[in-house]
């Protein structure tokens, strides 16, 4: 509603508690899980990123919109995140490449943008009394209306998402006098993953979530990315059957997701974290060099490696940490030539500490390669 009066929105968490802000742009409702966003920029690769399926993205920052949405800072091709909060939201943007506004982007893919809301303050309520659902919609729908639309909103701890961001074909990005082939099996996975991959000189066939190990192999890779995505890793059972036939066969690298599926095909447990890790500034210790790497992370579910009835728990050691809690940010399985971090090292948006494990991945794929 740029240039008239703006439309007063509710937003409400679990328990009742609401704020009022103001809609920017087209007036809908939506709700997810209400999570929070520690990052000053990257917002448009951040709302393209498939593993935010599902969530209110709350942003810490407070001035949100500034540089509008380009042409090329995508991760998908689409909008994936159920709504935005924003404190301080500028509809002026100003950039040379910006082509159109932030909420005008989002609102063409059926979601919220509202401003106005003390985002800082939500935040310290997500970090004491853990994650909540949250519902926008406007302030003359009702409180009545809101609440029972906010209490029919799934939990995310059961809800398996992946079918939703998933390919339904087999593509593929190839490069020019390629090094090795890698099959990404697609959970969610973003474009930059696939940049990484070909930067490396790697052919890359992008498989569905649901491939079988056969059709898999069929694919004739290296190596096997398994990629990012949204919901909850306990509940893609089938997925984890599939990856535990295929350990050993090729070198496996996991991100985010992948990182918990392989974890569960080790043997090793998942869970809840109270409100997760979502931002580019996260700060992760490699325990074999000692360097601490700054993340950019994006997940609610986290691996326990406490598990006293884990098959390969001999050969799988722990490889990174996460300073801000000393959660499990990184497991390594020499036998199986599998590995996993729970960090984006793709970023996009954040900083490129961790790119480094692309080229791991490649001496890897290569010395399978060379075993052959």
């Amino acid at each position: 509603m740029t240039g008239s009066k703006k439309e007063k929105a509710i937003l409400m968490f679990e328990g009742g508690i609401y704020y009022e802000g103001f809609y920017e742009g087209k007036i809908i409702e939506s709700g997810g899980e209400a999570i929070f966003n520690t990052a000053m920029n990257g917002y448009q690769e951040l709302i393209t990123d498939p593993s935010y399926n599902g969530q209110l993205v709350i942003m810490t920052y407070p001035m949100i919109g500034n540089y509008g949405i380009n042409d090329t800072d995508f991760e998908s091709e689409k909008v994936w995140i159920s709504g935005l909060v924003t404190k301080n939201y500028v509809q002026n943007f100003s950039h040379y490449a910006a082509s159109k506004s932030l909420a005008e982007f989002i609102n063409s893919y059926g979601y919220p943008v509202i401003s106005g809301i003390d985002t800082r303050h939500i935040t310290i309520i997500l970090r004491d009394g853990g994650q909540s659902n949250a519902y926008i919609a406007p302030k003359e729908a009702g409180i009545g209306h809101i609440k029972n639309r906010l209490d029919a909103l799934p939990k995310m701890e059961g809800l398996n998402l992946v079918s939703n961001v998933s390919t339904k074909n087999v593509y593929e990005k190839n490069v020019d006098f390629p090094d090795f082939r890698v099959t990404v099996i697609d959970y969610g996975v973003k474009f930059n993953t696939l940049r990484c991959l070909n930067n490396i000189k790697a052919d890359v066939a992008v498989v569905p979530h649901n491939f079988s190990k056969q059709e898999i192999l069929a694919t004739e890779p290296d190596g096997i990315l398994l990629s990012n995505g949204p919901g909850d890793p306990k509940t893609m059972v089938e997925e984890v059957e599939t990856l535990k036939s295929l350990l050993g066969e090729k070198p496996v690298f996991g991100i985010c997701l992948g990182h918990q599926l392989l974890s569960l095909a080790l043997g090793f447990d998942t869970y809840k974290l109270k409100f997760g890790h979502h931002g580019i500034n996260q700060p992760v210790k490699n325990l074999k060099t000692g360097k601490v790497e700054i993340t950019s992370q994006n997940h609610g579910f986290c691996v326990n490696l406490l598990n006293d009835s884990v098959n390969y728990s001999n050969d799988t050691r722990l490889t990174h940490i996460n300073l801000n809690d000393n959660t499990v940010e990184g497991i390594k399985n020499e036998r199986l030539k599998a590995f996993s971090v729970q960090y984006h090292p793709e970023s996009s948006p954040g900083p490129r500490d961790s790119r480094y494990l692309f080229s791991e991945f490649k001496e890897l794929c290569l010395s399978g390669k060379r075993e052959l």
